[in-house]
């Protein structure tokens, strides 16, 4: 506990910032991160800043994937590359209902 709580005098909280997907959710259910940023507290918890970024960075990556999905946006657009290069090449046709060409349903 701080000597002299400023975030509570000037009422603020700081930390809301720095733990988005702790924070209360509209309906009361958890956000789908929280897990992952639970995590990546506990382990860097009691470490200080230095060690923990070391010691925590698997964690801290997990967390970062599951907010932002980079590494989902570049396997995806690999995926993508590799079926353009086959359509091009004539080895894989992409079936009528992905090239807009079904039958219009009722």
């Amino acid at each position: 506990m701080p000597f002299w709580d400023l975030q509570r005098q000037l009422g603020i909280d700081v930390d809301r910032w720095l733990l988005r997907q702790s924070m209360p959710q509209p309906h009361g259910n958890a956000s789908p991160c929280h897990a992952f940023e639970r995590e990546w507290v506990e382990c860097g918890h009691g470490l200080g800043q230095t060690r923990a970024s070391r010691e925590c960075q698997p964690e801290y990556e997990d967390f970062m994937e599951c907010m932002h999905r980079t590494k989902l946006a570049a396997r995806l657009k690999t995926i993508l590359e590799q079926r353009d290069k086959m359509i091009k090449e004539g080895k894989y046709t992409p079936p009528d209902y992905h090239k807009g060409k079904e039958e219009p349903r009722p």
